[in-house]
């Protein structure tokens, strides 16, 4: 397995534990379900800080689009607004929901609007970002539409910035590898 940063750099992740994933997490969605994020083990998952009212907004689309190529072959989408830069995801659960079905025919998985970063910064967003809990590397959320990638056990693979498409030739070679594994 390997971990990628940005411009695609190479960890080990070979002495993680099983806590370091992310199915230790119980999160509530966009409807106010609580959903155990070990309910997506076996699947890769994409991770993205979602905002409706921020220049990457379009982002919906590709990330739309992406997951319905993929969805049948064991890729899981999680939206997670976040309201943290330029106050660019003012909305509601149900303002956001609406606008992301709307505007974009959303249908992967969105949650409610968490903190990505910051001294009220969410736990899960703590262990994506920090090495000493997720065991691969440290980040910073710079900004809306991050992504975090993650394989079928849980664990942390990449890091995607935030102007990059998930349809980039890259990012699908990637996420495909991972859809391969075992």
């Amino acid at each position: 397995m390997k971990a990628f940063f940005l411009s695609i750099s190479v960890l080990s992740m070979a002495f993680l534990s099983s806590d370091q994933t992310i199915y230790q997490f119980t999160m509530p969605d966009i409807n106010g379900d609580e959903v155990s994020l070990n309910s997506f083990e076996g699947k890769v998952i994409l991770i993205v800080n979602v905002a409706s009212k921020c220049g990457l907004t379009p982002q919906y689309e590709d990330l739309q689009k992406l997951y319905d190529q993929k969805k049948d072959k064991g890729l899981v989408i999680l939206g997670f607004p976040a309201n943290n830069f330029m106050g660019q995801e003012p909305g509601t659960e149900e303002e956001i929901k609406s606008f992301c079905q709307k505007n974009y025919g959303v249908t992967f998985p969105m949650f409610s609007k968490i903190s990505v970063k910051g001294d009220d910064m969410h736990p899960l967003y703590q262990f994506l970002t920090q090495k000493e809990m997720n065991g691969v590397m440290d980040s910073n959320v710079k900004w809306n539409f991050q992504k975090y990638l993650l394989n079928k056990k849980g664990q942390l693979v990449a890091v995607i910035p935030p102007s990059k498409s998930v349809l980039k030739e890259d990012v699908g070679s990637t996420i495909d590898n991972l859809l391969a594994e075992g």
